[in-house]
């Protein structure tokens, strides 16, 4: 029983070895340098784009919250428009308060 258990012990050793030898020798090559370094660029571009989609996420939230236009002007309320959304604003921290 030893014997079997050493044999098919050493066998898988062999082959994890042989796989991942031949992956080595795949991504040491031309071909899978030049896949390797794609790949990279790839990751690059989508870091690039998700941390931009973020900023401009962040940005809106910032100037909805601030009330800013986007040419950076502040939204001027008339009187009416102001007492109305300072009342709202009453009403919801009330809400908040009661929950």
């Amino acid at each position: 029983m030893s014997r079997a258990v050493w044999f098919a012990a050493g066998a898988g050793a062999g082959i994890y070895a042989m796989v991942r030898g031949r992956r080595a020798a795949d991504a040491l090559t031309a071909d899978g340098l030049r896949m390797r370094w794609q790949a990279l660029g790839v990751g690059a571009r989508i870091l690039r784009d998700e941390v931009a989609q973020g900023k401009v996420d962040k940005e809106a939230e910032l100037r909805e919250r601030l009330g800013v236009r986007a040419d950076g002007t502040p939204q001027l309320m008339s009187g009416r428009a102001a007492a109305d959304e300072e009342s709202r604003t009453a009403a919801d921290e009330e809400k908040e308060g009661t929950d």
